[in-house]
Protein backbone atom coordinates (compact mmCIF):
# COMPACT_ATOMS: atom_id res chain seq x y z
CA UNK A 1 0.00 0.00 0.00
CA UNK A 2 0.99 3.27 -0.90
CA UNK A 3 1.10 5.77 1.86
CA UNK A 4 3.34 8.22 0.83
CA UNK A 5 1.86 12.02 0.46
CA UNK A 6 4.91 14.07 -0.54
CA UNK A 7 4.06 17.11 -1.98
CA UNK A 8 7.21 18.85 -4.46
CA UNK A 9 7.63 22.34 -3.20
CA UNK A 10 8.23 24.49 -5.84
CA UNK A 11 9.21 28.34 -5.26
CA UNK A 12 5.24 29.23 -5.82
CA UNK A 13 4.28 26.79 -3.00
CA UNK A 14 7.68 27.51 -0.92
CA UNK A 15 6.47 31.51 -1.07
CA UNK A 16 2.90 30.35 0.00
CA UNK A 17 4.65 28.37 2.70
CA UNK A 18 5.86 31.79 4.29
CA UNK A 19 3.27 34.12 3.31
CA UNK A 20 0.95 31.85 5.58
CA UNK A 21 3.73 31.33 8.66
CA UNK A 22 4.76 33.54 11.21
CA UNK A 23 7.33 35.81 10.02
CA UNK A 24 10.73 37.29 11.65
CA UNK A 25 10.18 39.68 14.02
CA UNK A 26 11.91 42.82 13.19
CA UNK A 27 15.80 41.49 15.17
CA UNK A 28 15.26 38.64 13.22
CA UNK A 29 14.86 40.18 9.88
CA UNK A 30 17.06 42.43 10.33
CA UNK A 31 19.75 39.51 11.40
CA UNK A 32 18.86 38.10 8.17
CA UNK A 33 19.76 41.34 6.34
CA UNK A 34 23.26 41.77 8.12
CA UNK A 35 24.25 37.85 7.53
CA UNK A 36 23.49 38.06 3.75
CA UNK A 37 25.49 41.20 3.88
CA UNK A 38 28.08 40.44 5.85
CA UNK A 39 28.55 37.21 5.24
CA UNK A 40 27.95 36.84 1.64
CA UNK A 41 29.83 33.44 1.23
CA UNK A 42 28.99 31.35 4.70
CA UNK A 43 25.62 33.37 4.79
CA UNK A 44 23.60 29.83 3.74
CA UNK A 45 24.92 28.52 7.44
CA UNK A 46 21.85 30.53 8.78
CA UNK A 47 18.52 28.23 8.70
CA UNK A 48 15.63 29.58 7.05
CA UNK A 49 12.56 31.72 8.88
CA UNK A 50 10.17 28.95 8.76
CA UNK A 51 12.63 26.75 10.61
CA UNK A 52 13.61 29.41 12.75
CA UNK A 53 9.34 29.72 13.92
CA UNK A 54 9.41 25.82 13.95
CA UNK A 55 12.63 25.60 16.44
CA UNK A 56 10.32 28.55 18.54
CA UNK A 57 7.48 26.38 18.67
CA UNK A 58 9.00 23.28 19.46
CA UNK A 59 11.36 24.87 22.17
CA UNK A 60 8.21 26.50 23.62
CA UNK A 61 6.42 23.03 23.71
CA UNK A 62 9.40 21.19 25.72
CA UNK A 63 9.47 23.99 28.08
CA UNK A 64 13.19 23.44 28.56
CA UNK A 65 15.34 24.41 31.60
CA UNK A 66 18.69 23.67 29.78
CA UNK A 67 19.16 23.98 26.42
CA UNK A 68 22.54 23.20 23.60
CA UNK A 69 22.89 24.17 20.72
CA UNK A 70 26.16 23.45 18.87
CA UNK A 71 26.83 25.86 15.75
CA UNK A 72 25.66 29.34 16.34
CA UNK A 73 26.99 31.46 13.30
CA UNK A 74 25.38 34.36 13.36
CA UNK A 75 22.78 33.88 15.95
CA UNK A 76 19.65 33.47 13.89
CA UNK A 77 18.34 29.86 15.95
CA UNK A 78 19.68 30.59 19.23
CA UNK A 79 17.52 33.88 19.07
CA UNK A 80 14.68 31.46 17.74
CA UNK A 81 15.20 29.14 20.62
CA UNK A 82 16.16 31.87 23.71
CA UNK A 83 13.10 33.89 23.20
CA UNK A 84 10.87 30.52 23.67
CA UNK A 85 12.46 29.66 26.94
CA UNK A 86 10.67 29.50 29.82
CA UNK A 87 11.05 31.93 32.85
CA UNK A 88 14.94 30.82 33.92
CA UNK A 89 15.56 28.73 31.22
CA UNK A 90 18.86 28.95 29.72
CA UNK A 91 20.87 28.00 26.74
CA UNK A 92 24.48 27.22 26.27
CA UNK A 93 25.60 28.06 22.45
CA UNK A 94 28.84 26.42 21.16
CA UNK A 95 31.17 28.07 18.55
CA UNK A 96 34.48 28.45 17.34
CA UNK A 97 34.05 31.82 15.49
CA UNK A 98 34.12 35.48 17.60
CA UNK A 99 33.78 37.17 14.34
CA UNK A 100 30.40 35.39 13.54
CA UNK A 101 29.31 35.18 17.16
CA UNK A 102 30.00 39.24 17.65
CA UNK A 103 26.55 39.52 15.46
CA UNK A 104 24.88 36.87 17.14
CA UNK A 105 25.58 39.01 20.40
CA UNK A 106 24.13 41.64 19.25
CA UNK A 107 20.94 40.61 18.12
CA UNK A 108 20.87 38.79 21.52
CA UNK A 109 21.29 42.02 23.23
CA UNK A 110 18.54 43.35 20.86
CA UNK A 111 15.64 40.79 21.00
CA UNK A 112 16.79 40.89 25.17
CA UNK A 113 17.59 37.55 25.37
CA UNK A 114 21.33 37.81 26.04
CA UNK A 115 20.58 36.93 29.56
CA UNK A 116 19.27 33.37 28.96
CA UNK A 117 22.26 32.42 26.83
CA UNK A 118 25.91 31.21 27.97
CA UNK A 119 28.10 31.36 24.54
CA UNK A 120 31.32 29.10 24.69
CA UNK A 121 34.02 29.95 22.26
CA UNK A 122 35.57 26.71 21.86
CA UNK A 123 35.54 23.06 19.80
CA UNK A 124 31.89 22.19 20.85
CA UNK A 125 32.83 18.68 21.83
CA UNK A 126 35.31 19.84 24.12
CA UNK A 127 32.25 21.90 25.74
CA UNK A 128 30.02 18.93 25.83
CA UNK A 129 31.85 16.50 27.18
CA UNK A 130 32.88 19.17 30.22
CA UNK A 131 29.88 19.18 30.95
CA UNK A 132 27.74 17.11 34.06
CA UNK A 133 27.29 13.29 32.78
CA UNK A 134 24.22 13.27 34.69
CA UNK A 135 21.06 13.72 32.47
CA UNK A 136 20.25 17.43 32.20
CA UNK A 137 19.94 18.87 28.97
CA UNK A 138 16.38 18.92 27.86
CA UNK A 139 17.28 20.23 24.48
CA UNK A 140 19.76 20.23 22.01
CA UNK A 141 19.94 21.63 18.55
CA UNK A 142 23.04 20.45 16.23
CA UNK A 143 23.82 22.82 13.12
CA UNK A 144 27.33 22.56 12.74
CA UNK A 145 30.79 20.62 11.16
CA UNK A 146 28.95 17.00 9.66
CA UNK A 147 32.04 14.67 9.98
CA UNK A 148 31.10 16.00 14.35
CA UNK A 149 27.49 14.76 14.20
CA UNK A 150 28.04 11.10 15.94
CA UNK A 151 30.78 12.65 18.10
CA UNK A 152 27.93 15.35 19.35
CA UNK A 153 25.49 13.04 19.40
CA UNK A 154 27.10 10.63 21.61
CA UNK A 155 28.25 13.51 23.64
CA UNK A 156 24.50 14.66 24.10
CA UNK A 157 22.44 11.51 24.58
CA UNK A 158 23.94 10.50 27.75
CA UNK A 159 23.36 14.12 29.61
CA UNK A 160 19.41 14.36 27.86
CA UNK A 161 16.54 13.78 30.08
CA UNK A 162 14.02 11.37 29.57
CA UNK A 163 11.70 12.90 27.14
CA UNK A 164 14.22 15.95 25.92
CA UNK A 165 14.17 16.26 22.17
CA UNK A 166 17.84 16.25 19.81
CA UNK A 167 17.08 18.36 16.31
CA UNK A 168 19.93 18.03 14.26
CA UNK A 169 19.73 20.02 10.96
CA UNK A 170 21.31 19.38 7.02
CA UNK A 171 20.07 16.04 7.52
CA UNK A 172 19.11 15.40 3.30
CA UNK A 173 22.18 17.69 2.29
CA UNK A 174 20.52 19.24 -0.60
CA UNK A 175 19.60 15.46 -1.23
CA UNK A 176 23.12 13.96 -1.40
CA UNK A 177 22.20 11.75 1.63
CA UNK A 178 20.76 9.10 -0.66
CA UNK A 179 23.87 8.56 -3.27
CA UNK A 180 25.94 5.58 -1.85
CA UNK A 181 29.35 6.64 -3.27
CA UNK A 182 28.86 10.17 -1.59
CA UNK A 183 31.78 11.10 0.08
CA UNK A 184 32.90 14.34 2.30
CA UNK A 185 29.87 16.24 4.32
CA UNK A 186 27.01 13.97 2.74
CA UNK A 187 28.85 11.37 3.42
CA UNK A 188 29.21 12.60 7.01
CA UNK A 189 26.10 12.86 7.17
CA UNK A 190 24.51 9.48 5.83
CA UNK A 191 26.65 8.10 8.65
CA UNK A 192 25.01 10.28 10.95
CA UNK A 193 21.43 9.24 9.56
CA UNK A 194 22.26 5.74 10.24
CA UNK A 195 23.40 6.04 13.75
CA UNK A 196 20.42 7.89 14.65
CA UNK A 197 18.49 4.76 13.18
CA UNK A 198 19.93 2.17 14.97
CA UNK A 199 20.21 4.00 17.88
CA UNK A 200 17.78 2.07 20.75
CA UNK A 201 17.77 5.14 23.14
CA UNK A 202 15.78 7.65 20.24
CA UNK A 203 12.87 7.68 18.47
CA UNK A 204 13.36 9.87 15.84
CA UNK A 205 11.95 10.74 12.46
CA UNK A 206 13.28 13.19 9.59
CA UNK A 207 11.16 16.20 8.46
CA UNK A 208 11.47 17.59 5.09
CA UNK A 209 11.68 21.03 6.42
CA UNK A 210 14.61 23.14 5.08
CA UNK A 211 17.73 21.26 4.18
CA UNK A 212 16.42 17.95 6.43
CA UNK A 213 15.86 18.26 10.44
CA UNK A 214 15.74 14.84 12.25
CA UNK A 215 13.33 15.00 15.67
CA UNK A 216 14.68 12.14 18.18
CA UNK A 217 12.80 11.92 20.95
CA UNK A 218 14.98 10.38 24.45
CA UNK A 219 13.21 7.72 25.92
CA UNK A 220 12.59 7.07 29.34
Amino acid sequence: MDTSKNVRITDELYTYILDHSTPPDPVQAELIERTHRSFAGPSGMQIPPEQGTFLSILTALVAPRFAVEVGTFTGYSSLAIARALPEGGKLLCCDVSEEWTSVAREAWEKAGVADRIDLRIAPAIETLNALPSHPHIDLAFVDADKDGYVGYWEALIPRMTPGALVLADNVLFGGHVVDPAATGAPAAIRRFNEHVKKDPRVEAVILPVADGLTVARVKG
